[in-house]
């Protein structure tokens, strides 16, 4: 009971900012006393700390609690067709450490050795009492890597390599840390629920465009993985294909589609995986790859609610935030001219977290799993 308090306690201070003990106790539904002592406890294990005394109300002044940044740490892996990135973050999100990669395709023991080398940096950094604090490294990638050998131009052999490697058991034996793995489009879907807006719906859907498109959903606060993990694949979804046929959501949507559309024009591409304030892309192509993956959007957007009644979207992804907030503006036209009769039409909005969603969320694995509740 102790500890679900006190992860109650830590969930409401990340979702909320920081509060009082008194406003503390009438979200928890603890007693005054309860709350007092819980919090003394926290403060002095180094995961509170007090903020400036508030006044001008009756009485004594109220003293906000707020998380501290050098309570716990933990590490996010995000493993992409195309690059992979490692953090290390503070307990508050901040990142403090960074490090990444590009290749034609990820390599396994290639990426384990960047992974357990960069990581070994980040910790020569801290602390001993620091280095103490890491609390695990979430890894966050595609499902089934062997599957996109040929959407990636590879011959059938070059992923294989990934089909029977454990890269959860090399990277735990290597660093000496628990590694929770999950799905790069859910692992971006949860970023959004640990550090996304306070404002948003309880359930939504949630698009996230990569080198390929994928999601998640959102169901009363509690990403909603499926009985495989695999729930909220929404790059595969089925959708027009603009000449009387159908295509999956990833031919559509994703930056693979606006790889392509540059090399024809015979443009080079190497800046859309870096990051996306380094893109360069001529403005035709970029406006074409904008309303064609608004299309697809609003095809899966409606499909999506028929079933489970949505109220909100949000669109993120590897993207500049001019071109994220084009995108909305072009799904958002898209479903202007849709027949919606029988389904409540949905908001749809940014994410918050950016092109940094897919590795905060990689972060979120451990940060859940040891201090927080859904």
């Amino acid at each position: 009971m102790r500890a679900h308090n006190e992860r109650l306690v830590l969930t409401i201070l990340r979702r909320h900012g920081p509060m009082a003990k008194a406003e503390i106790a009438r979200a928890t539904g603890l007693s005054a006393q309860t709350v007092s002592v819980m919090m003394r406890r926290l403060e002095e294990e180094g995961f509170l700390r007090k903020g400036e005394p508030q006044r001008g109300k009756v009485g004594q002044p109220s003293v906000p609690m707020r998380l501290a940044g050098s309570g716990a740490y933990f590490g996010g892996l995000k493993i992409g067709r195309r690059s992979a990135d490692l953090v290390l973050t503070d307990f508050v999100g901040r990142i403090i450490s960074r490090a990444r990669i590009t290749y034609d395709f990820p390599r396994p023991e290639a990426t384990v050795q960047f992974a357990k080398d960069s990581f070994r940096q980040f910790a020569a950094q801290l602390s001993a009492d620091q280095k103490e604090r890491i609390a695990g490294l979430g890894v966050a990638m595609p499902f089934r890597l062997w599957d996109w050998a040929a959407s990636l131009g590879l011959g059938p052999d070059e992923m294989e390599g990934w089909r029977d490697f454990d890269i959860a058991q090399q990277l735990q034996q290597g660093l000496g840390l628990p590694v929770f793995m999950q799905n790069d489009a859910s692992s971006a879907c949860g970023a959004e629920l640990v550090f996304g807006a306070e404002d948003r719906a309880s359930d939504f859907l949630y698009f996230y465009l990569g080198y390929f498109a994928g999601g998640g959903v959102v169901l009363n606060n509690r990403l909603y993985t499926g009985r495989s993990g695999n729930a909220g694949a929404l790059g595969s979804m089925p959708v027009p294909d603009g000449a009387g046929g159908q295509v999956q959501l990833i031919e559509r949507a994703s930056l693979c589609v606006l790889e392509r559309m540059m090399r024809t024009r015979g443009v080079e591409t190497a800046s859309l995986w870096e990051p996306p304030a380094a893109w360069a892309v001529p403005e035709d192509i970029l406006a074409r790859w904008t309303a064609e993956a608004g299309k697809g959007l609003a095809q899966a957007i409606v499909s999506a609610v028929c079933v489970l009644d949505l109220p909100e979207v949000m669109i993120d992804g590897w993207l500049p935030p001019q071109v994220r907030a084009a995108l909305v503006e072009a799904t958002n036209v898209e479903l202007d001219h849709m027949d919606l009769s029988g389904i409540q039409r949905p908001v749809v909005r940014p994410g918050h977290v950016g092109h940094d969603a897919r590795v905060m969320g990689a972060v979120s694995l451990p940060l859940s799993h040891r201090f927080l509740i859904e």
